[in-house]
């Protein structure tokens, strides 16, 4: 078992820091006036169901017994990333980016068997690419292929020094704790993920956020699955969820800025605009959060980011660009 680290208030923690980065960005800004009218408009029936959006989601399934699920949905989640690189990935007849990985990943272990940490610390860059469909002379998606290689060996590394190469034991020391098991993942170099603003650490954690709320989904919240604070947990900080909530109002950013990614300029990871925006879509999900609440309607911010990253599918949102940034945070 990794040294013992305080997982009390990590979540309040980013969302201290994004509110901190939020009330000092220069180059975005949360609209409040829009806030209260967007969250009007928001289907909260549809928010609170756990159903609604868990069988799209080739992640959120369950894989035959509890060890093989447990490393099918946290593998995937080590590999949670590469939006950057997305346009230039060999996707699946109508698949988007994830999809197309999450569902490479998951007829892999069909047709092969389990994830066993063993097998992941021998993952190398043409391994991924046989998996996930692309060339290894095709750069940049090649390029892809070797960071998921190097974020899969070293889950397999990490599980086999503290937990005899179990996913399910790294699950259990998190003692049904999504905060705990975060502290945990974090401490996997590509699942570290905390950016400088200004001098100041500002913590997201994406990929460790998300996956309690994907084994939940995949168990039913039931065993492996339960999380007895999965509402601690924030918005999983990526570019769809900020790009819905900018196309939607909620968020504006400055000319230059929108011109970049109008014509599909990566922005740089660790750049004050890369962190601004995913801190105001950080705090932004809060205030509606917030607002909903002040309304009657309890929801968790998980419950929104689900929401809006789905509905980030749809034709109005994929016409437009986002932000593109290449790095293993999202």
């Amino acid at each position: 078992m990794p040294d013992e680290q305080s997982t009390e208030g990590i979540c309040d923690q980013i969302r201290d820091r994004c509110r901190w980065v939020a009330e000092r960005a220069t180059h975005v800004r949360i609209d409040h006036d829009r806030v209260a009218a967007y969250a009007t408009e928001l289907p909260v029936d549809a928010l609170v169901d756990p159903t609604a959006t868990t069988d799209s989601d080739p992640g959120r399934v369950g894989l035959g017994d509890a060890e093989t699920t447990a490393s099918f949905v946290i593998a995937l989640d080590a590999i949670n990333f590469g939006s950057g690189w997305f346009p230039t990935l060999r996707k699946r007849p109508g698949l988007s980016g994830y999809h197309t990985i999450a569902t490479s990943l998951r007829e892999h272990v069909e047709a092969t068997g389990p994830l066993t940490a063993e097998r992941l610390t021998f993952m190398d860059r043409a391994a991924c690419c046989e998996v996930f469909g692309q060339a290894d002379d095709d750069e940049p998606a090649a390029e892809l292929m070797e960071l998921f290689a190097s974020a899969l060996s070293d889950l397999g590394a990490f599980l086999i020094e503290h937990y005899d190469g179990r996913f399910l034991s790294l699950v259990e020391d998190a003692d049904h704790s999504a905060e705990r098991l975060l502290v945990l993942l974090g401490r996997i170099p590509f699942f570290h993920d905390v950016s400088e603003y200004h001098g100041v650490d500002v913590p997201f954690y994406k990929r460790a956020q998300i996956t309690s709320l994907d084994l939940s989904m995949a168990f039913g919240g039931e065993g492996p699955g339960r999380f007895d604070d999965l509402d601690h947990l924030t918005m999983f900080a990526d570019n769809l969820v900020p790009h819905v909530l900018r196309v939607d109002g909620v968020l504006a950013y400055d000319d230059a800025l929108l011109e970049r990614i109008e014509r599909e300029e990566l922005i740089a990871p660790g750049t004050d605009e890369e962190i601004e925006i995913r801190a105001c879509g950080v705090h932004g999900v809060e205030l509606l959060r917030e607002q909903l609440a002040a309304t009657g309607h309890e929801v968790t911010s998980a419950q929104l980011d689900t929401y809006l990253w789905n509905h980030g599918g749809g034709a109005r949102y994929k016409s437009l660009p986002r932000h593109r940034t290449r790095t293993v945070c999202y």
